[in-house]
């Protein structure tokens, strides 16, 4: 406090000061709420995604027991080596969600028609169609939730560093500016006093002669 000049415009310069905080805080606040919005809407995706996911395992599961029950364990290695030529294709780009960046996967689904299928469809059977279509639907499934997690995972971040700005604005900032802001209103008070105490001791003296 000591090192503050009290001067008004000094006070004026801080008053300035104060409101930009205070104005900052207001939009930061804002910023957090609504990311915190976003991020509950992504949660209850999350449950359905993940839900699904879990589906999709249950089911391409028991289609593979089924196929390895029936058309045996070699049959299916074949295709499995066949299948795994093809690789996802996808791409990484970016949106935002105010202002927080987040990865967006732009793929193409996993799970194709028989007629793109990377084995001869004709001479297998249904059974293994079956196991190798629910596969591709699951690991389209994991796709969209590990999407949907690390945009999760980004928002929870940014809602971290912004409630660190909020609260260091509102309890140590504007508090602190406030605090001067008062020392040098009554210093400036103080000094008035003073000055006028000063003038009617002049004015009395002047008055005496």
């Amino acid at each position: 406090m000591a090192e503050v000049q009290p001067t008004r415009m000094e006070l004026i310069k801080l008053r300035r000061r104060i409101r930009m905080a205070v104005r900052g805080h207001a939009l930061l606040k804002m910023k957090r709420d609504g990311l915190i919005m976003e991020f509950r809407e992504l949660l209850e995706e999350a449950k359905v995604a993940i839900q699904k996911m879990v589906e999709n395992y249950n089911k391409a599961r028991q289609k593979l027991l089924i196929a390895m029950a029936l058309d045996g364990f070699t049959a299916l290695r074949s295709i499995a080596l066949s299948c795994c030529q093809i690789q996802p294709s996808f791409t990484l780009k970016k949106k935002s969600i105010m202002g927080v960046v987040v990865p967006v996967i732009k793929r193409e689904k996993v799970a194709r028609k028989a007629i793109e299928k990377p084995y001869g469809v004709l001479s297998t059977s249904v059974r293994v169609d079956e196991a190798v279509t629910a596969y591709e639907e699951l690991v389209d499934s994991i796709l969209e939730v590990a999407e949907i997690e690390t945009t999760i995972r980004k928002l929870l971040e940014e809602i971290e560093r912004t409630k660190r700005r909020v609260n260091a604005l509102e309890y140590r900032v504007i508090p602190r500016m406030n605090e001067l802001a008062r020392f040098i209103a009554f210093k400036l008070e103080e000094m008035d006093r003073e000055n006028i105490i000063r003038l009617k001791k002049l004015k009395m003296k002047k008055a005496k002669r």
